[in-house]
């Protein structure tokens, strides 16, 4: 499921669309939370790409198996990794599936270009070779290879995001949050239990309820957040503000007034983290200078 932290990244993003282009409130309210199921759409999107790589495995040993003239390798075919044990619980998902059969879109052409060349590389790279060469086999080395292989192969293949921007102009901004549930499901998966589930976008309704109270509370109390911020700058102008410096600080300024339940601290920590990813080299340092500043004025534990 995603974390605050993401769903606050969401709020972000949702609030710099609102600054580009003004819309209805209920519209924007319903785009955000599309948004956030649209990343559900490209978790499966690369679990599929896994899925597909094990199915491409397996074309290529049935076409060895069918030549009229064959190798030693091809009567024998090293079978280890179509029939790692982590790979087959990705495949046999009753969640994943059921999904993938309502959106067709998330399948993967087992000719597609960049499937067939990342399988290249995996098969070509020493990791793979090692694993191959394994005469024991374990759930937590599959569990291991199959970790390592998401993180060389999808997670930091450029081509990969490339991709993905092609496809869904959102997913290259999500990649990162995907990335991490990929990890997690991974990581959870268990040798002696059936895999029927997969992360969900969305806990509970608290979940999203802080979601559309955020943007709704920093749409309301903007001019107000604003004021907030232009106060704490020290021979500098609020214009000369980045926009996404601007917002990540009115979303948080807006997060420490109306949400008291949430220690400050965290609240600090999780925008620097949003800055980080989203704006420009120097903003984490700029934020904290802020919401520090901010805090401590206003006695906010």
């Amino acid at each position: 499921m995603l974390g605050r932290r993401q769903i606050r990244e969401k709020v972000v993003e949702t609030l710099y669309s609102y600054y580009q282009n003004p819309i209805k409130f209920d519209v924007l309210e319903k785009n955000m939370l599309t948004e956030i199921e649209k990343i559900y759409h490209l978790y499966i999107y690369q679990l599929n790409f896994m899925v597909a790589l094990k199915e491409l495995a397996e074309m290529q040993i049935e076409i060895g198996r069918k030549k009229y003239l064959r190798t030693d390798a091809e009567l024998h075919p090293n079978q280890r990794f179509v029939e790692n044990l982590v790979l087959r619980k990705i495949e046999d998902n009753t969640e994943r599936r059921s999904f993938t059969s309502k959106h067709a879109e998330l399948n993967w052409d087992m000719h597609d270009d960049l499937l067939v060349k990342t399988f290249q590389r995996i098969i070509s790279g020493k990791r793979y070779q090692d694993y191959m060469k394994e005469e024991e086999q374990s759930f937590e080395q599959d569990q291991k290879f199959v970790g390592k292989l998401f993180l060389r192969y999808i997670a930091e293949n450029e081509d990969f995001h490339e991709h993905l921007e092609e496809k869904e102009m959102s997913w290259g901004d999500d990649f990162h949050i995907s990335n991490s549930m990929i990890q997690k499901t991974i990581g959870f998966f268990k040798k002696d239990e059936e895999s029927h589930t997969l992360i969900r976008m969305i806990k509970d309704h608290q979940d999203e309820d802080f979601a559309r109270r955020l943007l709704k509370e920093s749409l309301n109390h903007w001019e107000e957040s604003e004021k907030k911020l232009e106060a704490k700058l020290e021979n500098w102008d609020l214009d000369r503000v980045a926009l996404m410096d601007k917002i990540i600080l009115v979303a948080a300024i807006t997060e420490l007034d109306r949400f008291p339940l949430t220690p400050a601290r965290v609240i600090i920590n999780e925008y620097i983290e949003i800055s980080k990813v989203y704006a420009t080299d120097r903003s984490n340092i700029f934020v904290n200078g802020i919401l520090d500043k901010y805090t401590k004025e206003l006695n906010r534990i």
